[in-house]
């Protein structure tokens, strides 16, 4: 299982494999592809100022189709906990993230240079 990053879902979604690497892409195929539903709500920040184009929902309805990606259904209270022990980032879209993606020591397939320094599960895209 591995956790994508927000704007590693973005690329999916519109294609652009090309900003991956080998390693990147075969971690995506080799692994079953979840999110923590705090991505659904960054999409939709980005989507309300312009940042992309079209809504969470089809973003993510499509790469449930296409590749099987899933919403992970943690307990928000033990994510929420888990974010208490991450103090090396005030974006608490990045807390979450790590946090649902920590709470199991899960892969997180991201280029966020802050999170590959920080969290030792981080992979780069």
């Amino acid at each position: 299982m591995i956790y994508l990053d927000t704007h590693i879902v973005v690329w999916l979604y519109a294609g652009l494999l090309d900003r991956f690497t080998e390693s990147g892409k075969a971690l995506l195929n080799q692994n079953d592809l979840v999110l923590s539903p705090i991505v659904r709500l960054e999409l939709q920040y980005l989507f309300e100022i312009g940042r992309i184009l079209v809504s969470p929902d089809t973003i993510l309805s499509d790469l449930a189709g296409r590749m099987g990606l899933s919403v992970c259904d943690k307990d928000f209270n033990m994510v929420v906990s888990q974010t208490l022990k991450i103090n090396w980032t005030r974006d608490p879209f990045d807390r979450l993230i790590v946090a649902q993606a920590s709470v199991n020591e899960n892969l997180l397939l991201t280029k966020d240079p802050v999170i590959l320094e920080h969290y030792s599960h981080a992979c780069r895209e």
